[in-house]
């Protein structure tokens, strides 16, 4: 079953530098609080510099680990974040061959930082196949504000 993704494009102008909106997004405590949006708990393993691989993830209601296998594909501190999608975690194993795993092979998710006026005008780019389309255009929306009061507090 071939699945078609597409690109998802959302933004959010953020009342801090790109220096605080970057540190929001890589730095461990911050991260799980923008991203309880889309599932609370979620957080991730590894690092966040070019080349590096990282786990997206979170708890299933079996207490396994669940989420994403992915790569920072490039990494331009304060400016911009490539992460290329590998494939799954499911049960906590690492699924890069089934056809779940298969459809978010190559998805990217891209973050761009553009100063603006003292703040940060906030893009991101998100590949996604349709079943996700109505779910992601609710919930981002609701991770950018909380990214953005995570980016504003100390």
């Amino acid at each position: 079953m071939e699945v078609s993704m597409r690109r998802l494009h959302f933004e959010r102008i953020i009342q801090a530098p790109p220096e605080k909106v970057w540190d929001a997004i890589v730095d461990e405590r911050k991260y799980r609080e923008w991203t309880s949006a889309f599932h609370e708990g979620s957080y991730f393993e590894g690092g966040w510099e070019k080349g590096d691989r990282i786990r997206f993830l979170a708890t299933n209601e079996k207490g396994e680990k669940e989420g994403m296998l992915s790569e920072i594909e490039d990494a331009r501190k304060y400016d911009f974040i490539s992460i290329k999608h590998l494939g799954i975690i499911s049960g906590g194993v690492e699924d890069r061959t089934s056809n779940e795993a298969k459809r978010w092979e190559s998805a990217h998710e891209n973050y761009t930082f553009k100063g603006v006026n003292g703040g940060t005008k906030f893009e991101v780019d998100v590949d996604t196949d349709d079943n996700y389309v109505g779910i992601f255009s609710k919930i981002w929306p609701e991770a950018l504000k909380k990214l953005e009061e995570v980016s504003t507090t100390d």
